[in-house]
């Protein structure tokens, strides 16, 4: 039987930046080396269907070969992915970038690094420097939501620590977000918003459904919760708010859905309202 070839590093290896992705590493070395992504990836990988799969889900082998290819460091080659992202954050996760920082970009002189922070959809500031995260256009948009900001980044930090670190309080915000997104029955029908429209995060943060009427907004499913940057701040001051308040908000946002949203909500709600139990009515706690 031939045994596989041996993975031998490259001559000149370029170290990643900070927060930088794999596939965006990979990238520079097919610049340096003139060929294209999919080649350096396959010579790195010879198993790897695609540089989203290696973003994604790498084996302990497959990290193993990036080391030495890259004369790298294990924990180094992991951060660059997102094989460590808990599950029900991966949901959060773009298929390319929906969004960047610009202090970062400037600094770095290299428009084509892609950081991991352009599709953490659980992102609103960089990771790196702190700043606000932009769209693409680079047209900074109007924030609907700019008087939840604070509770905003407390929800980021939630995600965040949750993706990135798998450390959550009660509950896990990922499948929190998930539960605000699912259709709710409205209180009353706004002439411009249409009954899919009504989601129960509106219950927590009342100004949602105006805004949606307002600007004909198509919200994203409990499935690809990923919002629009200049409208995430709400998801996030939400997921912040039913954190804070505890199990029993759950339960009161339980009794506004109907139908098969709300079996479905009281089967994802269901395990956490009984592991902590309803000792109080639900408050709504601004941060």
């Amino acid at each position: 039987m031939t045994r596989p070839t041996e993975q031998r590093p490259l001559p000149v290896t370029l170290p990643p930046t900070t927060d930088e992705l794999l596939s965006s590493w990979i990238g520079r070395h097919a610049r340096f080396y003139d060929v294209t992504p999919l080649e350096m990836l396959r010579h790195c990988l010879p198993d790897s269907r695609s540089l989203r799969a290696a973003d994604m889900n790498l084996t302990d082998d497959q990290i193993r070969h990036l080391t030495t290819v890259f004369s790298s460091d294990p924990n180094i080659v992991r951060r660059t992915t997102f094989v460590n992202v808990a599950p029900p954050a991966r949901r959060l996760i773009a298929a390319t970038p929906v969004q960047h920082c610009e202090k970062c970009a400037s600094e770095r002189g290299d428009p084509d690094i892609v950081m991991r922070s352009r599709l953490s959809g659980w992102r609103i500031t960089c990771p790196v420097c702190g700043d606000p995260l932009r769209d693409l256009d680079d047209c900074p948009a109007p924030y609907p939501f700019k008087h939840h900001w604070n509770a905003a980044l407390r929800g980021e930090r939630l995600l965040d620590d949750e993706a990135e670190r798998s450390v959550r309080t009660w509950a896990s915000p990922a499948e929190i977000a998930r539960l605000l997104l699912m259709r709710r029955r409205p209180d009353a029908v706004h002439p411009d918003t249409r009954l899919e429209d009504f989601r129960v995060l509106g219950v927590v943060i009342p100004e949602l459904d105006n805004v949606v009427a307002r600007m004909r907004i198509l919200l994203p499913s409990p499935a690809n919760p990923i919002f629009p940057l200049h409208l995430r701040p709400a998801l996030l001051a939400g997921v912040a708010i039913v954190e804070r308040s505890g199990p029993a908000m759950l339960e009161m946002l339980h009794a506004r859905l109907i139908g098969e949203n709300r079996t479905r909500f009281g089967r994802i709600a269901g395990p956490m309202i009984a592991d902590h139990g309803i000792r109080r009515p639900a408050q709504l706690h601004l941060i």
